[in-house]
């Protein structure tokens, strides 16, 4: 049997969408942070005037962009011991991505960790180098364990 259109199956789509476009502006503003230290005020002022915010939920990127911002370095412990590397060598792409994901993992329960790792992926293949998705798949298949133990 299928949905008609605007059924639920599509609102489920559109959501999925905007949080997508969320996490895209949380990783481009992270980066930013990461790589210009720019104030995160300054941060979120500036990607709430791209074109791509009108298509994000706002809230959440709301929530995602202060909440990474707000400690980081608790993200970084939360993650660091499954990388091969020291954190100074990621690129600020996969840094970026390391820290929203975590950030998801420990703050966003009602998200399943398999979608939090398949954005992720995504968000590697969109903005980092040629096999950058793949490390952070690695990385955070490790951390679901670690973090999600029953899920």
């Amino acid at each position: 049997m299928s949905k008609a259109p605007g059924g639920a199956g599509r609102v489920d789509r559109v959501a999925r969408g905007t949080r997508r476009a969320s996490r895209g502006l949380v990783v481009q503003g992270v980066y930013q942070w990461l790589v210009a230290s720019q104030e995160p005020e300054a941060i979120d002022a500036f990607l709430r005037e791209q074109d791509a915010f009108e298509r994000c939920d706002q809230e959440y990127f709301s929530t995602l962009l202060h909440g990474v911002l707000r400690d980081p370095t608790a993200l970084r412990e939360a993650f660091s011991s499954q990388l091969d590397r020291p954190i100074q060598e990621l690129s600020p792409v996969e840094h970026a991505i390391l820290l929203l994901a975590s950030y998801e993992f420990l703050h966003v329960p009602e998200v399943p960790y398999r979608v939090i790792i398949n954005e992720a992926i995504e968000l590697g293949k969109s903005f980092g180098g040629t096999d950058g998705h793949k490390y952070i798949n690695g990385v955070l298949d490790k951390l679901a364990i670690q973090l999600r133990p029953h899920g």
